[in-house]
């Protein structure tokens, strides 16, 4: 008999975003003329930018050729494209990273999980509470974690719980941690970090031979100048994080997939054995070995972001979901809920009103609204009572969904609750 991944099940929930689905699913059979707004995955609805597209095309053209044609291309990715990642994305922040430190990727969520084929099974691992589900998940799958209690957490992992109470910061670790798993701005309360809260982190990592695994994959909807978008921004952080990006939420490639690794050269770790490694070469034989890279097609796309018509477009790309962001939350604030993020992020994240857990809100908003956001809980423990709205949608959507709201499917719930 095939002996499975008994790892798997302890996954009873399931996934968050497979059960939304699930019962958006059942809603839409049962109530087939509804018609649905879907504010709750963080997919981007708006087309490629124009410059990315004629790129595409331009190198669709040349793989017809015989000059032009390119087959397997180097796993770390095509240095042309790496070179203007660095460049552009790092260098010009003064962050010293090199393009032989970046990997291109078909995604950072892939990256952010695949990054575990890499670290030892016994790495004391903290997250924050909320958090993305896949930093959770994928080391529940690779067996380091115990089984999950009542709450849904699992044992062995260290929860931070970050709230409204705490401004959504969370609280280093009273006890030494190996793996740290960052997002700012954060997936899902829309919160950001300041250089002096990142510093904390990157101290702490230094102070206790941590790793720091940075998701800046909504890095480019920061509005404030003052705050950094990469962690090498920050002394030290060389020396203790590697950091995962993307092109899917700015240039909307949730379609075609492409993303980035940073390893910096020199960040090393130790085998049980007590044997010192760098990370950079354990990474780049992963690669080599497991993956094949990113089409030549999309890198020449993902290359496109980098010239002057791609940054126009895609800062037009992100300005227009800020917008929405604004909409939301105004029209949220008015409906009497106490709302949080949207600000430096396209995500909102609100308390829902007195009375209603996150995924009875949930259904509460299918069904009286037809709109679909994605329930708290979902992230973790400390996201009961919370629930998150995506501003990744088109403009006549959001201010549909929000005219719903208004009408009464939200408002007299928030004003029972302020009663």
């Amino acid at each position: 008999m095939v002996q499975i991944n008994g790892n798997y099940l302890k996954l009873k929930a399931g996934y968050l975003f497979p059960e939304i689905a699930r019962r958006v699913k059942a809603f839409a059979e049962a109530q087939p003329e509804a018609q649905l707004i879907r504010l709750g995955i963080g997919d981007v609805t708006e087309p490629l930018p124009a410059a990315c597209r004629e790129a595409m095309k331009t190198a669709i053209d040349a793989m017809g050729t015989r000059e032009g044609f390119h087959g397997y291309g180097p796993e770390q990715g095509y240095l042309w494209l790496r070179e203007a990642i660095a460049q552009h994305d790092f260098q010009s922040r003064g962050c010293a990273i090199s393009a032989e430190e970046i990997f291109v990727s078909d995604g950072s969520k892939c990256d952010s999980s695949n990054i575990l084929d890499i670290l030892g099974p016994d790495n004391r691992i903290a997250v924050t509470d909320p958090v993305y589900p896949v930093y959770v998940d994928s080391n529940v799958m690779a067996g380091r974690t115990g089984e999950a209690d009542a709450s849904g957490q699992y044992g062995g992992l260290t929860y931070l719980p970050i709230s409204a109470e705490n401004g959504f910061n969370a609280p280093l670790p009273q006890q030494p941690v190996d793996l740290i798993y960052l997002c700012f701005p954060n997936n899902p309360t829309g919160a950001v970090a300041s250089r002096a809260q990142l510093q904390q982190w990157v101290d702490y990592a230094r102070a206790h031979n941590a790793l720091i695994l940075f998701d800046a994959a909504y890095e480019a909807f920061i509005q404030d100048p003052e705050l950094p978008h990469s962690i090498y921004e920050i002394e030290g952080a060389r020396e203790c994080a590697i950091e995962f990006r993307s092109f899917s939420k700015n240039a909307g490639f949730t379609g075609t997939r492409c993303a980035i690794t940073a390893v910096p050269r020199g960040l090393m770790g130790t085998s049980a054995e007590g044997e010192s490694a760098e990370l950079w070469a354990l990474w780049n034989r992963r690669q080599s070995t497991k993956f094949n890279g990113v089409s030549y097609i999309v890198q020449r796309g993902a290359e496109a972001v980098y010239s002057a018509e791609g940054q126009a477009q895609v800062k037009a790309l992100v300005t227009f979901y800020m917008e929405n962001a604004a909409i939301i939350r105004r029209e949220l604030s008015a409906a009497g809920l106490q709302v949080y993020g949207g600000e430096q992020a396209p995500y909102v994240w609100l308390k829902t009103p007195e009375g209603m857990d996150s995924w009875g809100f949930f259904d509460h908003l299918l069904n009286s609204a037809h709109v679909v956001g994605t329930p708290g809980s979902g992230f973790g423990a400390a996201g009961e009572g919370y629930f998150r709205l995506s501003a990744f949608n088109s403009r006549d959507n959001v201010e549909e969904a929000m005219a719903r709201i208004a009408r009464g499917s939200l408002a007299p719930a928030a004003a029972g609750a302020a009663a």
